[in-house]
């Protein structure tokens, strides 16, 4: 009686703030290490890396991560593994560890034998979310299949439950749209629309936020007037994890297009300082890809401006990311490829400039990165 109720809490601290779940995590740690239950530990830890992640802790919940899944590789039930592995997943895919990611994706699809609703513990359907999370480790990696895993996780979703069809098109949209992987266009909003209606209806927080930010991003990566509301559903969001009603591992998405938005009418003095901001703090947490995203916003800013010391800056944020970006960030090196266009342009080296965007348009092409072809045909 003791471990379940502790199981429970810990494993839906998620789903609100809990002062002291920390103390009940560490009595159900020592109740289960007593009489050997496994896999009532393993439900609570998942709920710990999802309330880790709720607070941006993403190195914490990345550990917690791999512990948790070392776990259930000694238990071994698929129904268990299916339905505690998204969240160990979207861990690892936030901290650019692309390489677990994408074992612990196919290894949930392979024990789910195509049975949406194995292991619905705490979604209606983990093999679409699962489907959709291998699709963006592979496009983070550069290999094949990334497409059509999206497209398939979202079909399958839709067939499901709202709260899995919603945080689906969530994961499609919002690092892939920053990332100039997928175009904001009609097809995209409308897509994205069906799951913001959907949360609209439903009395649920992260539900809501996990549209609004998809909405909010497509909408940013589009012309005035759209960028407007866009800017707006991120303040939202943004409101939201500042009451702790949301996620706090997007509160800078908001900042970063806010300033590229003052940068464009020309209020460097207020659009910089947020800027940067938002890039440290994306490095300090760990969160590689949206470190990768807010990077190239700073240096497109700092070079399109005019800033004093423009190309300097930028170098040293282009150079800071590739310390810190992992080698096997596919999608990181196109980004950067653009990067280093703009600054070879800026510095007036036109030899250099040539070279990089002949690369990046065809690492792009060889990709099918739809974002980084449109921008690769402007630089032209």
């Amino acid at each position: 009686m003791r471990i379940a109720s502790r199981t429970l809490l810990c494993g839906s601290a998620w789903q609100g703030v809990y002062p002291d779940v920390f103390v009940r995590f560490e009595e159900l740690q020592e109740l289960c290490a007593a009489v050997g239950d496994k896999a009532s530990l393993a439900i609570g830890m998942a709920g710990m890396v999802a309330s880790q992640m709720l607070y941006a802790k993403v190195e914490e919940a990345s550990r917690l991560a791999s512990a948790y899944m070392e776990l259930l590789e000694e238990i071994r039930d698929p129904t268990l593994t299916v339905g505690l592995s998204v969240v160990a997943i979207f861990a690892k895919l936030e901290v650019g560890q692309l390489a677990d990611a994408l074992r612990w994706a196919q290894t949930a699809i392979d024990l789910a034998d195509g049975d949406p609703t194995v292991g619905n513990i705490i979604m209606g359907s983990p093999l679409a979310a699962v489907i959709a999370l291998r699709g963006l480790a592979r496009c983070f990696l550069g290999h094949p299949g990334w497409r059509e895993d999206l497209d398939r996780g979202v079909a399958m979703a839709r067939r499901t439950d709202p709260l899995t069809h919603v945080l689906v098109v969530a994961y499609k949209y919002v690092p892939l749209i920053p990332g100039g992987v997928l175009v904001a266009d009609e097809m995209a909003l409308r897509e994205i629309d069906e799951a913001l209606q959907i949360a609209e209806k439903i009395s649920d927080d992260d539900t809501l936020g996990n549209a609004q930010i998809a909405m909010g991003l497509a909408l940013v990566h589009r012309p005035n007037p759209d960028y407007k509301r866009g800017l707006d559903l991120l303040r939202r969001v943004r409101e939201m994890g500042l009451q702790q009603r949301y996620s706090s591992l997007e509160l800078p998405l908001a900042d970063v297009y806010a300033a590229r938005e003052e940068a464009r009418h020309g209020d460097l003095h207020r659009a910089l300082p947020p800027l940067r901001a938002a890039v440290n703090e994306y490095f300090t947490r760990a969160q590689i890809p949206w470190a990768v995203s807010a990077t190239a916003v700073l240096v497109e800013t700092l070079l399109e401006h005019g800033v004093e010391r423009a190309a300097d800056e930028a170098e040293a944020a282009i150079d800071r990311l590739t310390a810190e970006m992992g080698d096997d960030f596919v999608l990181g090196e196109v980004m950067l490829l653009r990067m280093r266009a703009l600054l070879s342009r800026a510095r007036q080296d036109p030899a250099a400039y040539r070279g990089f965007v002949e690369r990046y348009r065809i690492m792009a092409k060889s990709l099918g990165f739809e974002g980084h072809l449109a921008m690769v045909d402007a630089m032209a």
